[in-house]
């Protein structure tokens, strides 16, 4: 059975757009998947990375054009500077640790915190939004508090994984062959690659 990591950052509006393709992919190859949220700007110092405001003006540019274009692609509403951009990803990361831990599919979980973010103008370093989109997904809103140390190693512990394994940005997709695909627009690459055709 063929097996995925996600690398990911809820602050992402990559990741956001992916939406629930990843575990679809994976669920049509009958492969598994670990999500590994992860803090991306660590992962851009460790690995000769820009934080987009540090970035030149005409990559700045850029990603919001790419952002807007593949927002529109999808049909996924995106405000492209939201209001509380950036924030603490960690609270939100601690949360879907906790729950892949307890067993829940958390596909839905990632993607509310990233429209949360990118779409309805909420703060998801605040615990009144983690519960919520835990709440919106199902899942028990106290999972935002459970076993908060464990997370928060996982959380570090992933990114030592993601560089390690080779990954740059968000969202990055692993395959337990090596093959690493960048970004939400090689979705349709990982798919392919799974089904023989790559």
């Amino acid at each position: 059975m063929p097996h995925i990591d996600y690398y990911f950052a809820t602050l992402s509006p990559f990741t956001y757009l992916s939406g629930t393709r990843p575990r679809d992919i994976a669920q049509k190859h009958g492969a598994t998947l670990t999500y590994k949220p992860l803090d991306i700007m660590a992962l851009f110092a460790r690995t000769g990375g820009v934080p987009p405001k540090d970035r030149h003006p005409n990559r700045q540019e850029y990603r919001l054009q790419d952002m807007a274009r593949r927002s529109k692609r999808l049909g996924v509403p995106l405000n492209l500077k939201p209001m509380f951009w950036p924030t603490n990803g960690a609270p939100s990361a601690y949360a879907i640790i906790a729950a892949q831990n307890a067993g829940a599919d958390v596909a839905e979980l990632v993607t509310a915190f990233g429209a949360a973010c990118w779409a309805e103008e909420r703060d998801i370093s605040q615990d009144d939004v983690v519960r919520a989109c835990l709440e919106k997904c199902g899942l028990d809103p106290a999972l935002a508090d459970k076993d908060m140390l464990t997370s928060a190693d996982t959380f570090g512990k992933n990114l030592e994984d993601a560089v390690n394994a080779g990954a740059f940005g968000a969202p990055f997709f692993i395959t337990d062959s090596g093959e690493r695909f960048w970004g939400e627009d090689r979705l349709d690459d990982l798919d392919a690659y799974l089904s023989g055709k790559l």
